[in-house]
């Protein structure tokens, strides 16, 4: 049982809205499994009032805050440091605040996407992956992706949206296999690729659009494809079952989710949380 006292070390969650976060629950049981008196607080702030949200942090004695939609990039020109990583993304979803009140961005999307991936066994290197959606989200995989040696085909609603992300990485990893391509051309991409790994990161699909789905269900995904479905509420999405329908392995986004988490627990706290006592937490939101 949590007891707030006042020596409890404050983290939280900065975004809009944050109601629907699984985060408190997870980073909560994860402080409690190691005896540490940390508290994580789901933050709800207005994009008007980010600047001063992210000003307020070591005033108010915080150690560090995520942060979700719509403000991973919002919040980059008013921290002190950004790490490489988060700097060629484009977008910091962990701050780690310093005892002198320096704020530093971290990404750690990107890696633990990658770690989700290795934990299923499910390898990149030299592999067509096709890229749904070029938002923020996007942008991290797209990174770790293409760090890994994949070929990385974008598809987005709109080309410049695409080519935007693509350059920014670029120029950050030159030697990267990337390429872009309008959702609409998504049936040509397909059959140019062997055994891809289809990524989601659009929020199609999402609660309260459990119907939805990024793929046009006019079009077979390949039964060697492998999907990796970046929402995970619901757990099962419709994506999902499209894939499992064509007898293709399908993940969702609940594994990456843990991964970053628990990278960002160990910048606040320097401890390694127990991934298993946060998957358990998530279980028992689901149940």
């Amino acid at each position: 049982m949590m007891t707030l006292n006042g020596k409890t070390q404050l983290i939280g969650l900065i975004g809009w809205p944050v109601s629907h976060s699984f985060s408190p629950a997870m980073h909560n049981a994860a402080a409690q499994a190691l005896g540490l008196n940390w508290a994580y607080v789901p933050l709800p702030v207005k994009p008007e009032a980010v600047a001063t949200a992210v000003s307020a942090l070591s005033a108010l004695g915080f150690r560090g805050v995520n942060v979700t939609v719509p403000h991973k990039q919002a919040v980059m020109p008013l921290l002190d440091e950004i790490e490489p990583g988060a700097q060629a993304i484009g977008a910091v979803n962990t701050i780690v605040v310093g005892e002198n009140g320096r704020l530093t961005g971290h990404n750690t999307d990107w890696s633990g996407f990658l770690a989700d991936l290795q934990a299923n066994d499910i390898a990149v290197a030299n592999r067509d992956c096709l890229l749904l959606g070029a938002g923020g989200s996007a942008r991290a995989v797209a990174y770790g992706l293409a760090k890994s040696g994949a070929r990385v085909h974008l598809l987005a609603r709109r080309r410049e949206q695409a080519e935007a992300v693509l350059a920014d990485l670029r120029g950050q990893l030159p030697e990267a296999q990337l390429t872009s391509h309008l959702l609409g051309e998504l049936r040509q991409v397909v059959a140019q690729c062997h055994a891809p790994l289809i990524i989601n990161s659009t929020p199609l699909g999402m609660t309260p659009q459990e119907d939805s789905t990024p793929w046009p269900v006019n079009l077979p995904i390949p039964e060697d494809a492998t999907v990796y479905d970046l929402v995970y509420n619901p757990p099962h999405t419709r994506l999902m079952q499209q894939a499992e329908a064509a007898g293709c392995d399908a993940y969702n986004g609940l594994g990456m989710l843990i991964q970053q988490g628990a990278q960002a627990f160990a910048l606040w706290t320097g401890q390694q949380p127990d991934t298993a006592v946060m998957a358990t937490a998530l279980q028992q939101l689901n149940a």
